[in-house]
């Protein structure tokens, strides 16, 4: 047994509440190791490069907030955190530099406006992810967030849910656009159209297995299985109790719900949940994605007449306290308070009528958050970085955004998207192995010096036809990068045409 199982085993991560205020009495030194662990079952996160402070993951189902929500993440910022806040690529909100005394009114605080950080760490489903325009955008199949919300709630604060051999990623999405990364998660439901006998029956297709580490980037299984909107979230639930129940404990780095689908093969597990399940379940259907992806990012029109979405490009996901509150004003006086947040680390603000649109968009605002960028920057995702993650190895966040600026200026007359992903380390939190470049945080030496160094792969995607990028350099000196970059983005192919 490993000495993560050995903590669980003593004490159930969501037992951990009363010692979080201990702590916050007695200080971050009083802090067990055991403890240290279980408190990310609160979201709380001890961080060794900033001893002293924490991180805080805020849980926010589909990516789905409001303006009362994000005034509450930027007065805590400007008032006990670091003043900013950064947007994560499973549409979550984390924030930094949080004091161990504080943290219990922090979570009044959040609790007050209907926000949680329960599981949003270590061994639990993570934050269950969608598409960033569910009920909005006119062409999807139908709007699975209401599904989302109704997992949420079965797992959240439940432990039969708190005890996973380890960490478990869902995507949820009705949409074909191909908005969210389902290959990449433990379970994936995508839309699919089913037809026995011209019925022509919405559902999804489910997905299992996918990871982005332990190993690199692993493509989600398809399970041959189809779905009915009503039964998704039970079905979801029953998937993660069989990993809870038969996925290893042993070794960490080998015990994701992949290695179990590639122990049992995808039959068997199919016939374990349907046993759960209690009746057999429809083979899978017609995918209906498409394999051109969309970041939402721009003005699109709306199913509801006369109302608009405005994408906005936030740079590596880091928002100040200012832009944060300057966003929630901008939801109320132009929307309905409403904002989304994308898996791509930028945000939405939906419902915006036709006859306001033309003000928004001249906001002061909007020159930092374009709802047009260019093409090199709306692409740019980074994960946290050494700056505050213990698993990274180099510096990503501010490396990548200098980069990709420098990219703009010499590559100005780029004219299709470009997928550039930063992750510290392999463990992959900026989902560099699906991105047109994926650059992957390692150390080499230079002059029998150690330095940061990247591994650059190419040519990955997620969707029906994802593929993992192929791996093209090793060990390139950080220093080296923008020149590499800049030849390998010129001639990069377009996107083909579907």
């Amino acid at each position: 047994m490993n000495k993560i199982e050995e903590y669980k085993q003593a004490k159930d991560g969501l037992d951990v509440l009363n010692d979080i205020y201990r702590y916050a009495k007695e200080g971050w030194e009083a802090i067990t190791e055991e403890d240290k662990t279980l408190m990310k079952w609160y979201g709380i996160f001890f961080r060794k490069h900033t001893p002293g402070y924490f991180m805080i993951r805020i849980r926010i189902p589909n990516g789905i907030t409001h303006s009362a929500q994000i005034r509450t993440i930027a007065d805590i910022t400007g008032s006990l955190g670091q003043g900013f806040a950064d947007i994560t690529t499973r549409q979550q909100i984390q924030l930094r530099g949080i004091r161990i005394e504080n943290i219990p009114e922090i979570l009044d605080r959040l609790k007050s406006v209907g926000l949680s950080t329960l599981q949003t760490g270590m061994d639990n489903i993570r934050n269950v992810m969608g598409c960033p325009v569910a009920g909005l955008t006119p062409g999807e199949l139908l709007d699975a967030s209401p599904i989302v919300k109704q997992f949420t709630d079965i797992f959240v604060g439940n432990k039969d849910f708190s005890n996973l051999p380890r960490k478990f990623n869902v995507v949820i999405t009705g949409c074909p656009e191909n908005c969210t990364p389902a290959e990449s998660q433990d379970i994936g439901l995508v839309p699919a159209i089913r037809d026995p006998e011209g019925a022509h029956e919405i559902g999804f297709n489910v997905l299992v297995g996918g990871k982005m580490g332990s190993g690199g980037f692993r493509s989600a299984s398809p399970l041959d299985v189809w779905v009915r909107p009503e039964e998704a979230a039970h079905v979801c639930a029953q998937i993660a109790l069989i990993y809870r129940d038969y996925g290893s404990r042993e070794a960490r780095t080998k015990n994701r719900l992949a290695f179990l689908i590639e122990e049992r093969g995808e039959a068997r597990f199919r016939e374990e949940l349907e046993k759960r399940m209690g009746y057999p379940l429809p083979r899978a259907g017609k995918d209906v994605r498409s394999p051109n992806r969309s970041d939402h990012i721009g003005i699109y029109r709306q199913k509801q007449p006369g109302l608009n979405y405005v994408g906005l490009n936030v740079p590596v996901g880091r928002m100040k306290t200012d832009y944060l509150l300057r966003v929630a004003r901008l939801a109320e006086d132009y929307g309905t308070g409403e904002i989304r947040l994308t898996p791509d680390q930028n945000l939405i603000i939906p419902h915006v009528p036709d006859a306001r649109l033309g003000y928004l968009i001249k906001e002061p605002l909007l020159k930092t958050l374009r709802y047009d960028p260019s093409e090199i920057m709306r692409g740019l995702v980074s994960c946290t970085g050494i700056e505050f993650c213990e698993y990274a190895l180099i510096e990503t966040k501010e490396r990548s955004l200098r980069i990709a600026q420098y990219l703009e200026q010499e590559l100005k007359d780029t004219k299709f998207p470009i997928r550039i992903h930063w992750s510290g380390c392999p463990a992959g939190c900026g989902n560099h192995q699906i991105a047109d470049i994926g650059l992957e945080g390692t150390k080499t030496k230079v002059d029998g010096k150690v330095v940061e160094a990247v591994h650059i792969y190419m040519g990955g995607r997620s969707g029906p036809e994802a593929k993992r990028g192929e791996l093209l350099l090793k060990d390139v000196p950080c220093e080296e990068v923008p020149k590499i970059l800049k030849d390998l983005v010129k001639y990069y192919p377009p996107p083909k045409k579907k």
